[in-house]
């Protein structure tokens, strides 16, 4: 077995293969297709030496199947894999070959996940529909805020200004991914009081209203805290995926399914391996990931204060929130064979006056976390969560801002303080 093994341009997938794009620049003394070869060994059964092997071993080897410029597809035989087992098929695929001297910058583009090795996970549990259901929203986007500055507030200041968002149009009050259960605002303590504030909210107004409450920690202190979630009657929990790690958020999901508890991932950490557009691994395959894990809601992007333009963001919705997505220059074509859709999260420095471009590019199948666009309002949260339900219903009327801002105070307030600008 050598390197020369692992390309074989005449191959053709298998149903069953997994399929990976990436972006390969060679280092010096390199060439792309040196270097693809590389990556297909290291990342499968190969290694630098010659060896004399078994044939039943070159049977497992990934393969070099296609090289456009720098865009590079490589078939891997599901057989190399535990297929519930998402620590270990990233290990092979995303682990090792960052770090080898024959590329100068490496990136996961994308991932065409099997059928076969689709079963292994479940999926969302509640997805868009069963979230949907539950809030009785079918016709906008649901509305999430967190309260800024987002770590420092007593627990009692915390629920305060998740019953004045509430009662300003929000339905969903979210934590921080950096808030969990620090001594100024202890989790219990903040559940608890939430809850009150939620069924007060909920009275009031007629609406159902809910709060994703970060409970990443250490694994079993988050199955405890789950617990917690359930015991006090809320339907959410929050996770930093990331953070957290993979093997600990399929624990928590799969908990969280048993006890019917809708699952939100907040992203936090992508950007250290996403960022760079040569090397890493993109936000894409963290989506499709999230979504196999159970994943009922994600934060993609949002064309606020955080990078990633038009295309990135839509090629996350693409990943999150459809049955199936084709091909392009950079992404796979996915069919997710019936599996539940994530819903898509837009976030990070929206405000009223720059709504509707996302909502272009999306739809209103989404979800729209508004911070400190709501709680920055010059007459405070509740105004603030007011207007931006009202640039979200002058969306689905097809009205102009402007114009409904003629009629509705609180977005003709918002408006005139943010404009439409990106605030970076």
């Amino acid at each position: 077995m050598k390197y020369e093994d692992f390309l074989d341009l005449k191959y053709k997938p298998a149903s069953n293969d997994l399929v990976c794009l990436f972006r390969i620049t060679p280092d010096k003394g390199f060439n792309v297709k040196n270097s693809a070869i590389r990556v297909a060994a290291e990342s499968s059964n190969g290694t630098w030496s010659d060896l004399k092997v078994p044939k039943h071993l070159l049977k497992l080897k990934a393969k070099v199947y296609k090289i456009n410029k720098d865009l590079v597809r490589i078939a891997y035989p599901s057989e190399l894999f535990e297929t519930n087992n998402m620590s270990q098929i990233l290990s092979s695929i995303a682990g090792n070959i960052f770090g080898m001297k024959a590329v100068k910058g490496l990136r996961l583009e994308d991932v065409q996940w099997p059928g076969k090795m689709m079963k292994g996970f479940k999926g969302p549990n509640f997805g868009i529909k069963g979230v949907q259901k539950l809030f009785k929203i079918s016709n906008r986007p649901l509305i999430a805020t967190v309260p800024k500055p987002k770590v420092g507030y007593y627990s009692e200041e915390h629920a305060r200004i998740g019953y004045d968002a509430w009662t300003g149009g929000v339905d969903l009050l979210k934590d921080d991914e950096n808030l969990s259960s620090q001594k100024f605002n202890p989790f219990e303590k903040r559940l608890k009081l939430c809850m009150k504030m939620r069924d007060r909210a909920e009275k009031e107004t007629g609406e159902k209203k809910s709060y994703l409450i970060n409970i990443t920690a250490e694994t079993n202190e988050m199955l405890k805290r789950l617990k917690m979630v359930k015991d006090y009657g809320n339907e959410y929990a929050m996770i930093d995926t990331l953070t957290a790690g993979w093997a600990a958020t399929q624990t928590i999901c799969n908990k969280a399914m048993e006890e019917k508890i809708i699952m939100h991932f907040h992203r936090a950490f992508h950007s250290a391996f996403d960022r760079n557009p040569l090397h890493g691994v993109s936000m894409k395959v963290l989506c499709s990931i999230a979504r196999l894990q159970g994943a009922d809601q994600l934060h993609i992007g949002g064309l606020g204060k955080l990078a990633g333009d038009k295309e990135e963001v839509r090629n996350n919705y693409e990943k999150c929130s459809l049955n199936e997505n084709k091909e392009k220059e950079d992404m796979l074509a996915q069919n997710w064979h019936g599996m539940k859709k994530t819903l898509s999260v837009g976030s990070g420095g929206l405000h009223v006056g720059i709504l509707k471009p996302l909502m272009d590019l999306l739809g209103t199948n989404i979800c729209i976390q508004v911070g400190g666009g709501i709680h920055g309002h010059p007459n405070g949260t509740h105004d603030g969560a007011v207007a931006v339900r009202q640039s979200i219903d002058a969306y689905l009327k097809c009205k102009t801002l402007d114009e409904y801002a003629e009629t509705h105070k609180e977005l003709k307030i918002a408006l005139e303080k943010w404009g439409r600008k990106v605030y970076e």
